[in-house]
């Protein structure tokens, strides 16, 4: 006899499902600290290179490869890209489907959804 598996539907951002506050800034310093994380491995960068191009001690590098995102703003992580050579665009446009509008953020071949 098969079991059943008891399973909910994704909101399409964990933070939400997980209950966690601010949600939305969670995501989006999530998904700014995995394109950071992944420049530095990118550009072959050490630790404490990567610390000296960001103007941080290296554990903060580590706290931030590893996810541990409290101390760092939004703003922070942006200008973070900046220093690793990355352009950001903020492009505000009249939401298409719906009174409350949504929050991206994109590389040049991928979206993550933020909000809606």
């Amino acid at each position: 006899m098969k079991k059943k598996i008891v399973h909910e539907e994704s909101s399409g951002n964990v933070f939400v499902d997980l209950g966690i506050e601010n949600p939305e800034e969670a995501l989006a310093k999530s998904e700014l600290a995995r394109q950071i994380a992944k420049l530095i491995k990118k550009k072959k960068l050490t630790q404490e290179q990567a610390a000296l191009i960001l103007g941080i001690d290296q554990p903060k590098i580590s706290a931030l490869i590893h996810g541990k995102l409290r101390s760092f703003s939004l703003e922070r992580l942006i200008r973070f890209l900046n220093e690793l050579g990355q352009d950001i665009s903020i492009i505000i446009t009249p939401a298409k489907s719906s009174e409350r509008g949504s929050t991206w953020i994109s590389e040049s071949h991928s979206n993550t959804r933020i909000a809606s």
